[in-house]
């Protein structure tokens, strides 16, 4: 039960359920997995430490299944698929490491060069999104405001103003394709454009 993209640094999974405070564990599970049976989960994960670390991925699956009722388990494909994600996601910090490795990669790129980013979940999906359009302004201030005093100046253009989904062919060829959105911007010349009255 490990779940590091790099196994030789930072906190495996079995760790955090180690040690990790009830109401923590909830935290993540609703906020990274969406988990609705967070709070029934996290009772669980801690009655089991108590007795017997967890240490593999079987035993987490046990425990998930255990605490979602049967009628919730057969609909949506393995039960255990959402909390596997959070914790996944919070041992990794991917969420923080996104944030940063879009800038970055702008900053990056050569004029006219495109930045593709293909997000498998929604939090992912949603950083992208309001990542992209906000440099894909040319001024932040609020709407009522006159003039701007951001300085804020668009460095993008959105190539694509909706996710790009696959088709019904491809998913049929690889399901794993189906929570795919991908989303493009291109770098514009000279920063983009002025904020508002072209202050």
């Amino acid at each position: 039960l490990d779940m590091r993209m790099d196994a030789t640094s930072g906190e495996s999974a079995a760790e955090l359920l180690a040690r990790i405070d009830r109401n923590d564990l909830v935290r993540i599970l609703r906020r990274y997995g969406d988990e609705k049976f967070a709070p029934r989960i996290a009772d669980l994960v801690v009655k089991r430490r108590e007795t017997d670390p967890l240490q593999t991925t079987g035993q987490l699956v046990d425990i998930v299944r255990a605490a979602i009722p049967a009628p919730a388990r057969r609909t949506g494909g393995n039960p255990a698929k959402r909390t596997f994600q959070a914790i996944r996601i919070a041992v990794n910090d991917e969420l923080a490491i996104l944030e940063d490795a879009i800038p970055a990669a702008l900053s990056n790129l050569a004029v006219g060069g495109r930045l593709v980013v293909e997000a498998y979940q929604s939090l992912e999906d949603r950083i992208v999104k309001q990542t992209f359009r906000t440099e894909a302004t040319g001024c932040l201030c609020p709407p009522r405001q006159p003039v701007c005093t951001c300085g804020h100046v668009a460095r993008v253009r959105l190539v694509t103003r909706k996710p790009l989904r696959p088709s019904d062919d491809e998913i049929a060829a690889n399901p794993r394709s189906r929570s795919a959105r991908l989303r493009v911007v291109e770098r514009l010349n000279g920063g983009g454009s002025p904020g508002r009255f072209g202050v």
